[in-house]
């Protein structure tokens, strides 16, 4: 395989995760709903035990049998309350970006007035969503300031978005209905200003026509995203390249959040589209990640990705810095004056110092072997 010469960007990480609902209308079976358990299914259980199998709703939560997870998840609403958090949060480390997680936050029935609070406290404000219900809402919060939306797309016809739903969701005719609500989604998010992207998993070469279909599909307008299946992970990075291969994809830039596990190659294609393929580095906080027993390759593949807020039901708003390890998020006051803030912070201003180092010459910089 020809090695090209590309860039590479170092990005400080200074985003802040939000889960602000834990409803959703999927239930897709690998969901790690953000490490808390499914609300609605646990409301009567004590805390300890909750189930990670699926209930009512059909959802799961797949770290719950041991990710130890000590709270169910609230709604969060804008107020002084959400205001205090979020100062007490940039305050600890340093935060820019305010990005909504659920569930699914446009099911939040207040997300125009949770996005206008955040940026009228001057975060950038984004969400991660399944395009269920973005039509009805996205236009409003582009007015209220949401700059950027990602969406998870799990399938270009009923029977593949099917396939990864719990059986009581896993009718095509529900399917055709979610694929309808994710494309208005797109068309109004396009058409109120707002940042798109679309996020595809790829677990191995059999999902390599899927991956196609979504570039057609949808690449004349969001940006597509190619990420890795950490299940089949040597299968999936094949199936990446084998797809960039066959669009004629050219990497010109790749970005490494420094702080993060997070990196991805963007790609150009001869017609001048643009496709990202994200990986995943090994990153590890020195000292909280140290003595964890889920950290080796197989329990922890994903690493360190991140500061998350959540609301406790009946409790305070929580940091976790770990879905696989929820018995350490503390509400946010100790988390302000925790060594575990202080060690974030470290860890990303020395991450940004090293890695801008190594590349002090991106312009002969190789273009990684994988997504």
């Amino acid at each position: 395989m020809l090695v090209h010469k590309v860039p590479v960007e170092i990005r400080p990480d200074d985003t802040g995760r939000v889960k602000i609902d834990d409803e959703c209308g999927l239930a897709c079976v690998f969901c790690h709903n953000e490490g808390t358990p499914v609300t609605a299914d646990n409301s009567d259980a004590e805390p300890g035990q909750y189930t990670g199998t699926p209930g009512r709703t059909g959802r799961v939560s797949i770290y719950l049998a041991t990710n130890g997870a000590r709270f169910l998840a609230a709604r969060i609403e804008p107020g002084p309350e959400f205001a205090l958090a979020l100062a007490g949060l940039r305050g600890s480390i340093r935060t820019r970006e305010i990005h909504f997680t659920g569930g699914e936050p446009t099911l939040h029935p207040r997300l125009p007035a949770l996005v206008r609070q955040v940026h009228d406290m001057g975060f950038t404000v984004g969400l991660t969503s399944n395009g269920e219900n973005g039509a009805s809402v996205l236009e409003e919060c582009a007015a209220a300031g949401l700059d950027r939306v990602n969406l998870s797309v799990f399938g270009t016809n009923a029977a593949e978005l099917a396939s990864v739903q719990a059986p009581r969701f896993s009718s095509a005719a529900l399917a055709e209905k979610k694929l309808a609500a994710l494309a208005r989604t797109i068309e109004t998010g396009l058409r109120s200003g707002i940042k798109v992207s679309a996020n595809l998993v790829v677990g191995d070469g059999t999902q390599i026509p899927r991956a196609l279909r979504i570039i057609e599909q949808y690449g004349r307008d969001v940006t597509v995203r190619f990420l890795l299946n950490l299940e089949t992970e040597e299968q999936s990075r094949e199936a990446i390249l084998e797809t960039l291969a066959t669009l004629d994809a050219v990497p010109v830039r790749h970005i490494i959040t420094a702080g993060t596990s997070d990196e991805r190659t963007r790609y150009r294609l001869p017609d001048g589209r643009t496709v990202y393929a994200k990986n995943i580095r090994p990153v590890r906080l020195p000292d909280t990640c140290a003595g964890c027993r889920f950290n080796n390759p197989r329990d922890c593949q994903e690493g360190f990705y991140g500061v998350r807020m959540y609301r406790a039901k009946g409790g305070p708003y929580m940091i976790g810095v770990c879905i696989r390890r929820m018995d350490i998020c503390v509400p946010v006051g100790e988390f302000v004056m925790s060594q575990r803030a202080r060690e974030v912070q470290a860890f990303r201003d020395a991450e940004t110092t090293r890695l801008t180092a190594l590349h002090a010459h991106p312009a002969t910089a190789p273009a990684p072997a994988g997504p």
